[in-house]
């Protein structure tokens, strides 16, 4: 994926803004989205890297261990950070979506699936 914080922001905005229920804010002076009063992935932009939740970081960590990892920081919380120079768009998107439907509500995840059966 390209490096250019702009057209990353643009990527992921295309991505998560049209989800049921998902808000932009900043979060400690980055972009940070969140669904259910609950942050599902906030942006490091000085270092491109993007931290995310995911209940499924050791498979990922265990496929790409340069691309998704941990800090000691995220030891004992579900977040992984993944790296953006590296991440293919595919699996960012599959992971932003995964990482949405397990922070939404019920009702969220319900309108996302409506949406989705639409097309």
């Amino acid at each position: 994926m390209a490096t250019d914080m702009s057209i990353f922001m643009q990527f992921l905005r295309s991505v998560v803004l049209p989800l049921p229920g998902v808000v932009e804010k900043i979060h400690f002076e980055d972009p940070a989205f969140y669904v259910n009063n609950k942050i599902f992935t906030n942006v490091k932009l000085g270092k491109e890297l993007l931290a995310i939740y995911t209940i499924e970081r050791e498979q990922w960590m265990e496929r790409d261990p340069h691309t998704f990892f941990i800090t000691n920081h995220y030891l004992h919380y579900k977040y992984m950070l993944v790296r953006l120079k590296t991440v293919s768009p595919e699996d960012l998107k599959n992971l932003l979506i995964t990482a949405y439907l397990a922070r939404a509500t019920k009702k969220l995840v319900k309108e996302y699936e409506e949406i989705i059966s639409a097309r």
